[in-house]
């Protein structure tokens, strides 16, 4: 983790080994591959703060799910086995049921990707939506920037 510029609430960093088999006939990143770095990169951030706990651990340990409801994604340059590709993530938002992520994909010190990505909590043996688990809500809430964004 590293200082942040937006009201010292520090960013989480994931490293990707982007390789040769993640690229298309141009020689940059298949473009598939990229929402699969954003979200390697959001289970990386769950692990971190939730003492080693990603997606798989949540859903059969904690019986948390965290489907997905929204993706977007902007490119800005292409992406390239060349340089190891740093994935900030952080959490912009905490709804009543939701969590909203942002991610910043870059190399070598340039933006490749920024993308939002919204999921809802369900319980995961019911696939019923539920609030936000408390533990997970008071982890979350300091690491909101205070902006929103």
């Amino acid at each position: 983790m590293s200082p942040a510029e937006d009201g010292g609430v520090p960013h989480f960093e994931h490293e990707v080994r982007v390789t040769w088999g993640d690229c298309d006939p141009a020689k940059i990143a298949y473009t598939a591959r990229i929402p699969w770095f954003a979200l390697d990169a959001i289970n990386a951030w769950w692990e971190e703060h939730l003492g080693g706990d990603g997606w798989f651990q949540m859903e059969l340990d904690r019986n948390v799910g965290t489907p997905f409801v929204h993706m977007s994604l902007d490119f800005h340059a292409p992406i390239t086995p060349r340089h190891r590709l740093m994935c900030q993530v952080d959490p912009i938002r905490l709804g009543q049921s939701s969590i909203r992520f942002r991610v910043l994909g870059r190399q070598d010190g340039g933006l490749c990707f920024s993308g939002e990505f919204v999921c809802v909590f369900i319980v995961a043996a019911e696939f019923r939506k539920q609030a936000v688990p408390d533990d997970i809500r008071a982890m979350v809430t300091p690491l909101i920037p205070p902006s929103g964004a």
